[in-house]
Formats: structure tokens, sequence, C-alpha cells
């Protein structure tokens, strides 16, 4: 009895495992939008990483820049600006690591499900297509050089007339804020200047 038993138990389990198996058979929708997000994962994921990276470091820099300038006696400002800085590219290198490594983590667990609930598997397919198209591939290579060209050109188009503007808003400030005193002259420190 106790073998008929050992043998139906081991049929089970085998009938199980068959069936769990069968059960875990991955949907190709979700092999295809796994495709694109990784196809996608290139030269423009690396520099969106940088920006990021970048925009938290100018956060901390608009942060702690005046608060150097203004807590700081003038006599320790370069060693203190210094060491800011190295700690500022400590932070920029960690912080770069930490976005990067989100990347197959968010892709994955978000991408991939946004890609299964709005594209069809056909269309799915379609998409891996275009990125695995040569051209698209030489695209992606050129796009990073061809974007610099685009915001230099852009810079050398607009700077003749946003230095223009940048003298009438000077002119106009002054005019609001008045002509700064030079350094040490006019009131007592802590007094505000007369008005006239």
């Amino acid at each position: 009895m106790s073998k008929f038993f050992i043998a139906l138990l081991f049929s089970t389990l085998g009938a199980l495992t068959t069936s769990s198996s069968f059960a875990q058979t991955p949907d190709p929708k979700i092999e295809w939008a796994t495709k694109v997000v990784a196809l996608q994962q290139g030269p423009e994921l690396d520099r969106l990483v940088a920006q990021l990276t970048e925009s938290a470091v100018q956060d901390l820099v608009n942060n702690w820049g005046p608060k150097l300038d203004a807590g700081v006696p003038k006599a320790r400002l370069a060693k203190a600006t210094e060491e800011m800085n190295l700690e500022l590219k400590k932070y920029a290198e960690d912080t770069q690591k930490v976005i990067a490594a989100k990347v197959g983590g968010v892709s994955s667990s978000a991408m991939v499900a946004a890609y299964v609930e709005r594209f069809t598997l056909d269309e799915l397919k379609q998409i891996a297509g275009f990125f695995e198209a040569p051209a698209i591939k030489k695209y992606q290579a050129q796009a990073p050089e061809l974007g610099n060209l685009f915001v230099q050109k852009l810079l050398e188009a607009a700077r003749p007339e946003v230095v223009a503007r940048a003298g009438q808003f000077n002119e106009v400030a002054t005019k609001i804020v008045g002509t700064p005193a030079p350094a040490g002259a006019g009131s007592a420190p802590g007094k505000a200047p007369a008005r006239k």
C-alpha cells in the first residue's frame, strides 16, 4: 500500500510540475515588449542618466553656492570651494551609478508592462524591427553629435539677439535697483543706505 501511495505521489508531482511548466510559458507579447525596451537602451538613455545626474548636482550647487559665499570667510573661501567641488564630484559619480543601476529594474517593472498594455504583439514586432534596422542603429550612433551640432548652431543664431536683450534687461534692472555702491563705500555695515 505504501508503494502505491509513493507512486501516486510521484505521478501527481510530475503532473503538477508539467502543468506548472506549461502555465509558465512566456507570453510572446511580454517577450517582444522586453526586447523593444532593451533595444531603446542606448546612447539616449546614457544621456538621460547624465542629465538627471546633472540636475541633482545643480540642485545642490544652487542650495550650497550662496551659503558657501555668505558663510565662509574670504581667507578660507578658495579651500572651502575646492573641498565642496570634490564632494560634488563624489556625489555626481555616486548619483550617476545609482540612477544607472535603477534603469534595468524600472525598464522591466514599469516599461515592459506599459508597452504590453499599449501595443499589440504585431505592433511590438514592428517597433523591434524599426530599432533593429541598420539605418536606425546608425542614426542612434550619430544622434549625440547631431544633437550637439543643432544646439551649437541654435546658440550661434540666437546669440546676437539674446545678448542685445540681456543688455536691455541690464539697463532696466540698473534703473530699478540703482547703481551698486563700490565696496566699502556708503553706509556702515548693518545699516540700510539712505534714500534720496
